[in-house]
């Protein structure tokens, strides 16, 4: 029986990386559902090639335009709205869902999915940056699995393979250092979005380039593995290494690194997530290590302030990663606008940390009170 996949996001880079492996391995995957926010040519296009059971266009303004795309699909239902994005994960011929989305947008879904005891196959980050304690509890009460998708939390989880009993005494977690990697702090008071979003090694959305580019997707990938591997931020060490061929690493106890290595190829991440724990053929470029140098730097926390909030609102524990997450996509947005500087995204994340409400214990309500007011405050500062 071919697994059924439903991709949250399936427009995106993730997304429509995740069809090609899907194509790929036709004989043991099958797209159950396809869902996208704004990009309804598309999402129909996808949906006329990979005859999915169903469609959501999560803005409902879309609606009739999808319908009247898919109107020579019969066979493809076609739904609307974030509720229908949330009530789709639970069906029941789902195996495996793909949560693409970017954003705070996923929550809610991923957790529908996880109480539906779907494989999660986790390419949001923002989901655990949000909640990371309610998701990894709601999982272990649910027995439900979550594999990362990210490039570097998946080399993790391939480096704990076969050492999952062991002591970790750190994770090294490698970033490419964006595209101002060699700017001075003067430098990077007068970059546009354009600049920002010529990023030297990913092809990414433009959100997650810009974060990339300020290094918040850093710091949101180091709260990311404190709670997928449950190690303490002081035992999270960021490196910036250029190449992005070491993907990450974990040091044990005894002083061995293990790491996972690679060419820069989101493909890989995604199929690992399918199928583990096998692996499969995978068509592509191979890593050639004679082509050129590894090489590591530390990251320079004062002129990527976004990385040593992230740390901070990690260590203050409660709702303040869900603060500085809110805060980051109105000004991360603002940006891309014009609408605010590069420097000053940091300057109204961290106001907005000082001004929203702090809350040590949050339930769900908490976080969805604390998301709208964060980005009330960040909005405001604007």
């Amino acid at each position: 029986m071919k697994k059924q996949i439903c991709i949250l996001g399936s427009t995106g880079s993730i997304g429509t990386q995740a069809l090609e492996v899907i194509e790929e391995h036709s004989d043991l995957y099958e797209v159950y559902c396809l869902t996208a926010y704004n990009h309804v040519e598309m999402l129909a296009e996808q949906a006329h090639k990979f005859k999915p059971a169903a469609v959501v266009i999560a803005n409902e303004d879309h609606y009739e335009r999808l319908c009247s795309l898919l109107s020579d699909c019969p066979d493809i239902n076609v739904y609307a709205g974030a509720e229908a994005l949330e009530e789709i994960v639970e069906a029941e011929p789902i195996d495996m869902v793909l949560t693409a989305m970017v954003g705070f947008a996923g929550l809610k879904p991923t957790i529908r999915a996880i109480k539906a005891h779907k494989k999660i196959c986790l390419a949001n980050k923002e989901t655990l940056v949000v909640a990371g304690e309610l998701i990894m509890g709601l999982a272990q009460e649910n027995h439900c699995p979550i594999l990362p998708v990210d490039s570097e939390h998946s080399a993790i989880f391939q480096s704990l393979v076969g050492d999952a009993d062991t002591e970790i005494e750190k994770i090294l977690l490698t970033a490419s250092g964006g595209p101002f990697r060699k700017f001075t702090l003067e430098d990077m008071k007068s970059v546009t979005a354009a600049d920002a979003l010529k990023h030297p090694t990913w092809d990414m959305g433009a959100k997650i380039t810009i974060d990339s580019a300020s290094m918040m997707n850093k710091g949101f990938e180091v709260i990311e593995a404190k709670w997928l591997f449950g190690v303490d931020a002081d035992r999270i060490q960021v490196l910036v290494h250029p190449q992005s061929i070491v993907h990450s690493a974990v040091q044990y106890v005894d002083g061995s690194v293990k790491a996972q290595l690679g060419v820069p190829d989101m493909r890989l991440p995604i199929q690992y997530a399918f199928s583990f724990p096998q692996r499969l053929h995978l068509s592509g470029e191979r890593l050639d290590l004679f082509r050129q140098p590894l090489e590591f730097f530390e990251p320079d926390m004062e002129k990527f302030r976004c990385l040593a909030m992230a740390y901070e609102s990690l260590r203050m524990g409660g709702n303040m990663s869900c603060i500085v997450n809110a805060a980051n996509e109105v000004v991360n947005e603002a940006f891309r606008k014009d609408k605010c500087g590069f420097l000053q995204m940091g300057d109204i994340i961290a106001e907005t940390m000082q001004r929203a409400t702090f809350v040590k214990k949050p339930t769900l309500d908490d976080y969805l009170m604390s998301d709208a007011e964060a980005r009330r405050i960040a909005a405001s500062l604007l």
